[in-house]
């Protein structure tokens, strides 16, 4: 990864404790996140990011109270159908898992639809003010969110890295042949360890 001032961004995907946390309303994530230790994993990554001027931003998904903005037909807001407060904007299943803040110097990204942070949310313009060229996607899922990030960063013409253990996938072998067969032709793929070494190595300026 290039040094330089400014130059790269972590982005945590939709770690919230009603996709991935304690209220969430199916086991598979959650318990896919807790076997892999991904949580503290990108704790430690952002603890890392933030005391060398890593930007570190929060990608996280809300439905508003009278649910406009959302496409709630869509197969995967199912949850949303049965209970109105599932990540309803405002509620405890919208906030971040405990371990990861957010902190002074966070940016928390809230998005009502589609898959990517980078759409509609005005994430672009914020990385290309902080001249952001590199962006570190982790958290959920290597099914979707993650995917999609990385593409749509892609495409914007930023240069993608995955640290392969801040990322999921349900079930893990599916989250396995999307890090080596999708995601490795067009990103970086690290570990969280060889990111900290880098940064701690050629600290960045904010």
């Amino acid at each position: 990864m290039e040094s330089g001032a400014g130059g790269t961004a972590v982005i945590t995907m939709e770690l919230q404790r009603g996709v991935c946390g304690d209220l969430a309303p199916w086991p598979g994530l959650p318990e896919a996140v807790s076997a892999a230790g991904v949580a503290e994993t990108v704790a430690e990554l952002l603890i890392t990011a933030r005391s060398t001027g890593v930007l570190v931003v929060h990608a996280v998904f809300s439905i508003r109270p009278d649910g406009r903005g959302t496409r709630l037909d869509m197969p995967l807001m199912s949850a949303a159908r049965r209970d109105p407060d599932f990540l309803r904007q405002g509620t405890p299943s919208v906030e971040l898992l405990p371990a990861l803040g957010p902190e002074t110097g966070d940016v928390v990204i809230e998005r009502h639809h589609g898959v990517s942070p980078f759409g509609g949310t005005g994430l672009d313009a914020l990385l290309r003010q902080q001249g952001v060229s590199t962006v570190v996607v982790t958290g959920v899922s290597l099914n979707i969110g993650v995917l999609g990030t990385v593409v749509e960063a892609v495409n914007l013409g930023y240069r993608a890295v995955v640290p392969t253990d801040a990322v999921v996938g349900v079930p893990s072998e599916y989250g396995h042949a999307v890090l080596a067969n999708s995601l490795m032709p067009i990103a970086r793929l690290a570990t969280t360890a060889e990111l900290i070494d880098e940064w701690t190595a050629a600290p960045v300026s904010p």
